[in-house]
């Protein structure tokens, strides 16, 4: 397996990284059936494992931490924090306050002394980004975190960010985690060009576009997935958007077959064919899933199939906007916008 530099940190990352979110009850629920997953990625070569404190709250943190039982310095481990952990107002956000107290959270649940790489999950539209890169700069030198980096950033805050990190002498973020696959390139104008210019590694969620690119959702199939009724913008096929998804998938699915490919390797092989990437995170349920995405980080795409991606896909463009993985508030609440 080949590894990459994960931005200009000096860290070397396998192809691709284990996303934890479907470790627990969020997903599989078999505590010993997920240690056994991430042991056999971990056996396959990959080197990252990817979580965050809301997955399951908290179980999916606690599995890893079992899984990683003898194996912890053999793995960069990230994971993340914003999402709401309670029902308390302060337990959520990106303010100094929850970020110092949900690191130690964190770190008894993954059973560790350090957190190699700690995310802010969202942006946090209520507080100021030097509040949170001085509370990461304290993390860091305390010696809870090695590195800070965020996800699903607008590249505008990202350039924020890292003028404030140099003006206040603060850590810098130097990862960004944004959702990127071949039917959502929205972030091919402005994020990743950005992060290149940061000398930042990517680790985009979400390369097999939410399970589109799995072949589960094609034309005519009976799919009964709990993700539809709970997110049909992005999931009712009766909709333009995703009609055009459809569509886009079958074509998909031809090219693929030309190559000798399954849908699953040509959608992550895509991913990591972008020069601002580090590593592309896979969300495996079960073992079967994870076998079928362990060979995708060793295809190499010619460029005749990446110019007819092109076509199916245009560069930069998101089929659905909702699957652009965050809503800026202003679009929200009408409020903020009269």
């Amino acid at each position: 397996m080949e590894y990459a530099p994960l931005g200009r940190t000096g860290v070397r990352v396998s192809p691709l990284t284990l996303g934890a979110m479907n470790f627990g009850s969020w997903g599989n629920s078999d505590h010993d059936d997920s240690v056994r997953i991430i042991h056999r990625a971990l056996d396959a070569g990959i080197n990252v494992i990817d979580t965050a404190d809301v997955y399951s709250a908290g179980e999916s943190e606690e599995i890893v931490g079992k899984a990683l039982a003898g194996r912890r310095d053999d793995v960069v481990l990230a994971t993340k924090a914003h999402a709401p952990m309670g029902t308390d107002p302060n337990m959520r956000g990106n303010s100094r306050r929850w970020l110092v107290r949900e690191v130690e959270n964190s770190l008894r649940r993954l059973n560790t002394d350090h957190i190699d790489l700690y995310q802010i999950h969202r942006p946090d539209p209520d507080c100021d980004v030097d509040e949170t890169l001085g509370a990461l700069t304290d993390l860091v030198r305390a010696g809870k975190i090695r590195y800070a980096g965020c996800s699903t950033f607008p590249a505008h805050q990202i350039v924020e960010s890292h003028w404030v990190a140099e003006r206040r002498g603060r850590e810098r973020f130097v990862t960004e985690q944004p959702p990127y696959s071949i039917l959502a390139r929205g972030i091919e104008t402005d994020v990743l060009p950005v992060a290149r210019r940061y000398g930042m590694g990517v680790l985009p969620w979400s390369p097999l576009a939410g399970g589109w690119l799995s072949g589960k959702y094609r034309r005519g199939a009976q799919v009964d997935s709990p993700r539809m009724a709970r997110m049909p913008d992005r999931y009712d096929p009766s909709k333009p958007q995703n009609e055009a998804k459809l569509e886009a998938v079958e074509q998909l699915v031809s090219l693929a077959e030309d190559n000798g490919l399954t849908l699953i390797e040509l959608a992550l092989a895509f991913v990591l064919e972008h020069p601002a990437v580090s590593s592309a995170i896979i969300g495996p349920r079960t073992m079967e899933q994870l076998e079928s995405q362990l060979g995708a980080g060793e295809v190499r795409l010619s460029a005749e199939t990446l110019d007819r991606i092109d076509e199916i896909v245009p560069p930069g463009a998101n089929l659905n906007p909702a699957d652009a993985g965050w809503s800026p508030p202003e679009l929200q609440a009408a409020a903020r916008r009269r």
